[in-house]
């Protein structure tokens, strides 16, 4: 494994977020801390050429991930994540969200808010689960059927660890293409934390769930989602910005 990293202003992150958006799709992570004012972008590749064609394209740098690196970056510290009255631990690093980003934060306090009167049972499917945050929320809240799913391999293998982490049970994590993907039966909720794009090509196949929860959308984008919604028969109940970022909270019809 690669990880290609590069620190970016704003300003170049304006410039370049469709372009950098459009090669690495749901691989990037983008770190904010609060205290900072540049952003850090993360990609694990699998071969050294696709990490460095990365590097050429948009500068930063490459380094090899030594074969034990997800043990180390799971014991690094990070600040703890609150979900209701509970707290999630997850770790600092390479290629992974820690729940620092506005787009996981938001998707969290919607989940948060739509099920803090539901009784516990519900089910919860969590697409593009990366490091299974909101897979792992979803148990805290009280689903009882949680399921997260995810094309990288790597992020599986990070979701599992950082379960266990937290000692959660009873989540099961599962990779596939979320193109590709179909439940097989009614759902409670989806969440799905993805490119604008990818959000509106697999809209039709979210409709067996009763609400989702959408994110990982640039205000810019934001008419274009809303007009699939429509489209597609599903009503918005709520919208969150942070910076530039929008998350949505829908009913299906």
């Amino acid at each position: 494994m690669y990880l290609w990293q590069r620190t970016a202003n704003q300003n170049w992150w304006s410039d370049h977020e469709e372009r950098v958006r459009a090669v690495t799709g749901n691989r990037l992570t983008i770190i904010e801390r609060p205290d900072r004012t540049q952003l850090r972008l993360e990609v694990a590749c699998r071969s050294q050429n696709d990490a460095q064609k990365l590097a050429g394209d948009f500068g930063g740098r490459v380094k090899k991930l030594t074969s034990d690196w997800l043990k180390r970056f799971l014991r690094q510290k990070t600040k703890p994540l609150k979900v209701g009255c509970r707290q999630l631990i997850i770790p600092a690093g390479a290629a992974f969200g820690t729940g620092l980003h506005a787009t996981t934060a938001m998707s969290v306090r919607l989940l948060e808010k739509l099920t803090r009167k539901w009784k516990p049972g519900w089910s919860i499917i969590d697409l593009g689960t990366g490091s299974g945050i909101l897979a792992l929320a979803a148990k805290h809240l009280g689903a009882a059927r949680v399921l997260g799913i995810d094309n990288d391999p790597v992020a599986i293998s990070t979701a599992k660890r950082n379960a266990r982490l937290n000692k959660i049970d009873n989540v099961k994590f599962r990779g596939a293409d979320v193109k590709r993907w179909k439940s097989r039966r009614k759902v409670d909720i989806v969440t799905a934390n993805l490119f604008s794009e990818l959000l509106i090509e697999i809209l039709p196949s979210l409709k067996r769930a009763q609400w989702l929860i959408l994110s990982g959308i640039l205000r810019n984008q934001e008419r274009d989602v809303t007009r699939a919604l429509k489209r597609n028969k599903i009503d918005i109940v709520q919208a969150r910005r942070r910076g530039k970022w929008v998350a949505i909270l829908a009913a299906v019809k």
